[in-house]
């Protein structure tokens, strides 16, 4: 499959993380109070977010510099993501960092709404365009509520899915332009990217035999053609060959415990790299 691009070079994103515009006073103050803290699948991986109403208060306007680190990881069905993104956030916690653990779609009390209209096995077909626009929204109330927050106070965001999947899913699988596709998903996160991406590459088949294995079904994403699954992988290449200082490719077929190690190794590299947030007091 040939790749899309748009006119715009690869930028290479140094810390702090990209600025996302000011929220104004009004929305902010609106939402004081009701602002989830994070996805915490405690009761095991596929369980229902737990929430937390936390008091957070609104930021100030010239508030831009955003001091932690965002990680997301990255896959198609059945990569094993969700379970590494929650012993990477274990991990990364027992070392003494402050981790925030958070998923696309949701994050958010409304975008968990939208995420279960993604996901729901309707009779009622979902256009592409329209699957496009409802994750570009769950995704600016994440970026505004939780992501951004977190990372203006020097938190390290570990989020499962990002704008990788929507170019990836929405672009090469549903076949909606990619530089249109990317000009929205630039107006919904204000720029905001990722410092690090961790990519979990599983052969197709592997992945679909998974998902079929695990408990709490198939959603609607799941029961796409085997083609259609193919387009996704062919994205995720094509954007790590796009980005290769950015999105770090993960053989996702050896063990839990083998590919938690792996993760764990490069990460810790990596953070010895950057301006990493500073560890909590034990």
């Amino acid at each position: 499959m040939r790749e899309v691009r748009d006119s715009r070079d690869e930028q290479v994103h140094s810390l702090p993380v990209a600025l996302v515009p000011p929220i104004s006073p009004v929305s902010r103050e609106a939402n004081v109070g009701k602002i989830p803290s994070c996805y915490s699948p405690d009761a095991g991986i596929g369980s229902p977010p737990k929430f937390l109403t936390i008091q957070e208060s609104p930021l100030s306007l010239s508030s831009r510099n955003l001091t932690g680190i965002f990680m997301t990881l990255e896959g198609g069905e059945g990569s094993g993501k969700t379970s590494q993104a929650l012993r990477l956030c274990q991990f990364l916690t027992a070392q003494g960092y402050d981790v925030l653990h958070t998923r696309e779609p949701g994050g958010t009390l409304v975008a968990e709404r939208l995420r279960n209209i993604l996901l729901d096995r309707s009779d009622e077909a979902i256009a592409p365009e329209t699957e496009a626009l409802l994750i570009l929204a769950a995704r600016r109330q994440h970026v505004d509520h939780v992501i951004r927050p977190a990372l203006s106070r020097g938190k390290l965001v570990v989020c499962d899915r990002f704008s990788d999947s929507t170019i990836a899913y929405q672009g090469y699988a549903r076949g909606l332009d990619l530089k249109q596709l990317r000009a929205m998903n630039e107006w919904a996160t204000g720029r905001l990217t990722p410092h690090l991406t961790l990519l979990f590459d599983v052969p197709i088949g592997v992945g679909l035999r998974r998902r079929r294995g695990q408990a709490g079904g198939q959603n609607r994403l799941d029961l796409e053609t085997r083609r259609f699954h193919s387009n996704v992988r062919a994205g995720f290449h094509a954007l790590a060959k796009r980005e290769p200082r950015r999105i770090k490719v993960i053989d996702a077929q050896p063990s839990l415990d083998s590919v938690a190690t792996t993760v764990e190794t490069l990460v810790l590299s990596w953070l010895r790299t950057v301006q990493s947030p500073k560890r909590r007091r034990r």
